[in-house]
């Protein structure tokens, strides 16, 4: 009757199905269940385009990627008629009416689909059910690795696809095309890594309580750059290694000199390491770069040392000679080095010391030398100023010790075969 007909178009409930869905049948059969429910495995072709590989981060310890993840199999329920044998296509909307293989991405952080404008899927289904089901994704995955030659390491990773419910008995996961399965873009780089190869692989995994998985690999060879780190630290480390060197050459008893050079560098050395480990996550084994600045930092530590050795040796020495003399004795007497530090000037161990308890001031010395007639050719502090004027290196060398003299060869060979045997073992 008329008010019948009326009643079930008010009835909101009961909504006609589109006009997609009529064509497909999705009314008629039951998508809870996979195609092919109670038979043997129903095969899952997957090819994946790699669009960008957007971040590593070694603390972290993962990396971000983009890409398209694509998968093909076969649902004999969607297969329709079609007289020009065309297939149809969709959006996301039509996913939850039918059933989609379940893949996740093992050892995964973060992961989403792209939706700017809309949802980044797409399904195509063809007339004799073949179905192609496309995905836009960013994953953030672990990579497990190693640093024992960081920076002149090279990283393995891999992404892994696996089905979450389906094991190998209901769902065969494989590469659609082999090894072409899996294809990159051509611009795909990295700041700071050189990307060596993508390959692609597959295999098994077994869970204790669910039984074996076909798994899928994504793997990619990473290649670090080494000119960054050679410019933020092998390069200033070794400027560092070789400016401790310059207080070999710099007078024994010019103390405040050879004393403040010494402990730049070894402040200079400390901060450069703090900036490596900053950046780097705190692991349990060394590192190839640090033990190339620890070895550069005991270089400038025993610089240090050689010139504590000096002084000390120098010290003993001067006391020994001025005791010979006959000078060390007395109330004001005073030895070169105590009179160094005193008034800031050079004293010889042959010249004869002030005795006076205020020596005057070095200009003043001078002066009073200058104007003292007293053996003009046999006083000794009249041939140290011919002999400063003459040749200021003789002197130099002639006022080192002869720790001073062996350092300034021992220090750079043996820095030189450090160099030598690290750089050849680690590249």
């Amino acid at each position: 009757s008329k008010r019948e007909i009326k009643m079930r178009k008010l009835d909101s409930t009961k909504v006609r199905p589109l006009k997609t869905e009529q064509l497909l049948h999705i009314e008629d059969h039951d998508f809870a269940l996979r195609p092919g429910f109670g038979g043997s495995p129903i095969p899952v072709g997957i090819d994946v385009q790699v669009e960008s590989i957007d971040s590593i981060s070694e603390v972290d310890m993962d990396f971000t990627m983009t890409l398209y993840l694509r998968h093909y199999w076969k649902d004999e329920r969607l297969s329709f008629r079609s007289n020009k044998n065309k297939s149809m296509t969709f959006d996301g909307r039509l996913i939850k009416k039918i059933w989609v293989p379940d893949v996740f991405f093992v050892h995964s952080k973060r992961s989403f689909i792209h939706d700017t404008t809309v949802e980044n899927i797409m399904l195509r289904v063809y007339p004799d059910g073949n179905v192609l089901f496309s995905l836009r994704i960013t994953v953030s995955a672990m990579c497990f690795m190693d640093f024992s030659r960081f920076p002149l390491d090279t990283q393995n990773c891999s992404l892994e696809l696996e089905s979450y419910a389906y094991n190998e008995d209901d769902l065969m996961l494989y590469w659609k095309h082999g090894n072409k399965s899996l294809s990159t873009d051509e611009h795909i780089s990295l700041s700071q890594f050189f990307i060596e190869e993508f390959s692609a692989s597959s295999g098994l995994a077994f869970y204790s309580s669910t039984g074996w998985y076909n798994r899928l690999f994504i793997n990619f060879a990473l290649r670090r750059h080494i000119f960054f780190f050679v410019l933020q630290s092998y390069f200033p480390a070794m400027l560092m290694v070789m400016l401790s060197w310059v207080s070999f050459w710099i007078d024994r008893r010019a103390v405040p000199a050879r004393v403040s050079l010494g402990i730049t560098t070894v402040l200079t050395m400390s901060t450069i390491m703090t900036g490596v480990s900053a950046s780097m996550p705190q692991v349990s084994y060394i590192k190839a770069v640090d033990v190339y600045l620890w070895i550069s930092f005991l270089f400038v530590f025993l610089s240090v040392i050689e010139y504590a050795a000096v002084n000390y040796l120098t010290t003993i020495e001067e006391r020994k000679q001025l005791k010979k003399r006959g000078k060390a004795s007395g109330m004001y007497s005073m030895d070169a080095v105590q009179a160094m530090a005193f008034d800031g000037c050079f004293h010889d161990t042959d010249v004869d010391m002030d005795l006076s308890p205020f020596p005057e001031p070095c200009e003043e010395n001078e002066t009073r030398a200058s104007q003292t007639n007293i053996s003009n050719t046999d006083t000794p502090r009249l041939k140290r100023k011919r002999s400063l004027k003459g040749n200021v290196g003789r002197i130099i060398l002639q006022n080192n010790h002869v720790i001073d003299t062996y350092s300034r060869i021992i220090f750079p060979s043996v820095y030189i075969v450090f160099n030598f045997f690290y750089w050849g073992l680690y590249i």
